[in-house]
């Protein structure tokens, strides 16, 4: 029977595991799809339009400007903090809540 240097036996324990990993990781990625059936529908609010928020721009003149209301703006931004809007933030103008 032949002898295994501590070194080959590292090496050869070292290959068994990498490829034990990269099996698991394979197999793990053929169960894990992240697809959506087609009976879920979307939670919370769908966007149809956004707005690049500019200098000087609140809540208000947004509402105003674009003639939807605050209670609409409101549930189309739900995470929005008025008093922090920064300029060139994302907001949705259209959609549906």
């Amino acid at each position: 029977m032949a002898k295994f240097s501590n070194r080959a036996a590292l090496m050869f324990n070292l290959a068994l595991m990498v490829t034990l990993l990269l099996t698991v990781t394979m197999v793990e990625s053929r169960f894990n799809t992240n697809t959506v059936a087609p009976e879920q529908k979307a939670t919370g609010p769908v966007c149809a339009t956004i707005y690049g928020a500019q200098a000087g721009d609140s809540c208000f003149s947004i509402t105003k400007f674009f003639g939807i209301s605050m209670e609409f703006f409101s549930e189309l931004n739900p995470n929005l903090v008025c008093e922090k809007i920064f300029v060139g933030e994302w907001l949705c103008i259209s959609g549906s809540p």
